[in-house]
């Protein structure tokens, strides 16, 4: 078993984010059941999330900077089965 297998993306989600931003506030919802019958949808959810995150490390940073920095350090998470990420997200 390897920890991917042990943990859900939302746990792993939550401390990368963590991990790579230091938030000052940090959620992370699946909001797979509000797609059911859409594309990506899979039985057992986590395949559409919302991250509202306030951190210090997007002080300065574009709207479309905040999302690839986002992105990239979830990146793991968008290639192994999730479908879509809204992302809300500000300095402090």
């Amino acid at each position: 078993m390897t920890a991917q297998d042990s943990t859900t993306t939302k746990q792993r989600m939550l401390a990368i984010l963590t991990a790579s931003f230091a938030p000052t506030v940090l959620d992370v919802l699946d909001e797979s059941e509000n797609h059911r019958g859409h594309g990506g949808f899979r039985e057992g959810g986590e395949t559409h999330f919302r991250v509202r995150i306030v951190s210090s490390a997007f002080k300065g940073k574009s709207r479309v900077d905040i999302h690839r920095m986002i992105n990239t350090a979830l990146a793991g998470e968008l290639a192994s089965g999730v479908h879509a990420l809204a992302i809300e997200a500000k300095s402090d």
